[in-house]
Order: structure tokens, then C-alpha cells, then sequence
């Protein structure tokens, strides 16, 4: 029975699965940004997320921990010098899946994976939209507020304006009708001499 054994095993074996993935969150660390398929993001998420959660507590442990994961002294300091700093108050979700359509030839989905928060656009986007979070509850308060706000203030009479129609005037055009004109002639009988 397979049960509890629902994650992608992406048609490779255990060892280059982990590999790979460990070799995709490598690139991740150093570059901010990969693009792959959709089927790897996915599973490269699941994997690199943890590491992430762990480089926010700089131990020896924990360092020793990502590196079992990866392999490579300098992305572990990477991780731990430079990209906990960036990640240190984000509580989860460290990566972000843009899709970028369909690959020629296989027509595999594609798309990019990237720290959320080395993506300076979306951040100037983010801190321009910043807007009040507010529960649905809250909306019952807010009309208690803004009722008697709207009584306290002076109601204004209801500005009417006229509007003038003008309608085209027809203009009677006169018909003139010709009739033709029929000229009468007489002959005249020759005289005879």
C-alpha cells in the first residue's frame, strides 16, 4: 500500500531526486530566481521552504542541518548571511510561482521561482497598495459609525438642472414642377400662283 506517499516523484529515482533538488535550491540561493517547470517549482517549494525556516535561527545545528541538504559551503553562508536577514520577519511562504506558459516541443508549463522578497517590483507594487485589513465583522461597526456621521451632517438640497431640448426644425422644401411646354405651330397652306 502506498498510503501517506503523495508527493511528486518527478519519473526519477531517490537519489536523483535529491540531487536535483538540492542542486535547484542551490541555484535558488545564489540567483533569487530560476525558471523551470511547474512540476519541479512545486516539488523544489515543498523542499527549500524548511531550509529557509531554519536558516532564521543561525546555530551551528541548524547550519549543519541545510548543509546535510545542500552540499555547498558557500550557498550555506549565502543563506544564513544574506537571505535570513531579508526573511527574518516573514512568517512562511518564502517563494513565489510566476507561470510563464507552455515549452516548445514538449509543451511542459514552465515558470519562474523566486524569493519573495528579492523581487524589488512586486515589493514597490506591495508597499504602494498597503491597505487596512478588515474582517467581515467589522463591516457591521463600520456602518454603526457611519450612520450617525452621515445624520450629524447637513443634508443639501437636491440641485436640479434644465436641460433645453432644441429640436431640428424641418425646412419645407418646395417642389417645383416643370411641365414641358408645347409650342403650337400653324402651317400655312402654300398659295398658289
Amino acid at each position: 500500500m502506498r498510503h501517506n506517499k503523495k508527493f511528486n516523484h518527478l519519473g526519477r529515482t531517490s537519489s536523483h531526486r535529491k540531487a536535483m533538488l538540492s542542486n535547484m535550491a542551490s541555484s535558488l540561493i545564489q540567483h533569487k530566481r530560476i525558471a523551470t517547470t511547474l512540476a519541479k517549482a512545486k516539488a523544489l517549494q515543498v523542499y527549500v521552504e524548511p531550509l529557509l525556516t531554519k536558516s532564521k535561527d543561525d546555530t551551528t545545528h541548524s547550519r549543519r542541518t541545510v548543509f546535510s541538504h545542500l552540499q555547498n559551503k558557500e550557498i550555506v553562508t549565502e543563506l544564513f548571511q544574506n537571505v535570513s536577514q531579508k526573511i527574518a520577519n516573514r512568517p512562511g511562504g518564502y517563494t513565489r510561482i510566476l507561470r510563464t506558459g507552455f515549452r516548445i516541443g514538449d509543451n511542459a508549463e514552465m515558470c519562474i521561482i523566486e524569493l519573495v522578497d528579492y523581487n524589488e517590483n512586486m515589493l514597490k507594487d506591495k508597499a504602494a497598495k498597503k491597505a487596512v485589513r478588515t474582517r467581515r465583522a467589522g463591516t457591521a461597526k463600520k456602518a454603526e459609525t457611519a450612520a450617525p456621521a452621515a445624520a450629524a451632517a447637513p443634508v443639501a438640497a437636491p440641485v436640479v438642472e434644465e436641460v433645453v431640448v432644441e429640436e431640428p426644425v424641418a425646412v419645407a422644401e418646395e417642389v417645383v414642377v416643370e411641365t414641358p411646354v408645347v409650342e403650337e405651330t400653324t402651317e400655312e397652306a402654300p398659295k398658289a400662283e
